[in-house]
């Protein structure tokens, strides 16, 4: 099921490239030059990262990550997801394989979307720099309502999908 939803969804951008580029080549291929350098820059930090968590994943065996974070460790597992998301600081495209490479080693579903969650919405690292665009109280709030959003997200998430 799932690779013929990939698939389909190839074959839609696939589509979709075309139609752009026949309405307009000059910037469809222009758009395609942009996207071919974001993808050089982020390239090196992808491929870091993953062969930090296949390194993780290599000291870290499956029964621990189940144990800690999978799907029976109930609301500490969260909350050690969630932490673990917002001391974290990748970018948000290297999430998503760190995430399914959790998943497939016995993380809960609930566990990975607060992780997702709180390391794309919630910046502990960051804060001092949100705080001197933002002020102190609308960083915290914003961090702390991000935070809730996150736990209440996961916990739905998991309640729908298990």
């Amino acid at each position: 099921m799932n690779a013929v939803f990939t698939y389909i969804l190839y074959g839609v951008t696939f589509v979709l490239l075309i139609v752009s580029f026949l309405k307009d080549k000059s910037k469809t291929l222009l758009s395609l030059k942009k996207a071919w350098k974001m993808f050089i820059n982020i390239l090196p930090q992808f491929i870091a990262i993953l062969m930090l968590v296949g390194l993780l994943l290599e000291v870290i065996n499956s029964e621990t990550i189940q144990h800690v974070i999978g799907s029976k460790s109930g609301i500490a597992g969260i909350l050690i997801s969630s932490l673990l998301g917002v001391f974290t600081l990748v970018p948000v495209l290297i999430a998503f394989p760190i995430a399914a490479e959790l998943l497939n080693n016995g993380a809960g579903i609930a566990q990975t979307a607060v992780f997702i969650s709180t390391l794309t919405m919630v910046g502990f690292i960051t804060l001092p720099m949100e705080t001197k665009y933002l002020g102190k109280k609308i960083a915290l709030l914003r961090n702390g309502f991000a935070f809730l959003f996150a736990l209440i997200s996961a916990c739905i998430i998991g309640v729908i999908l298990v």
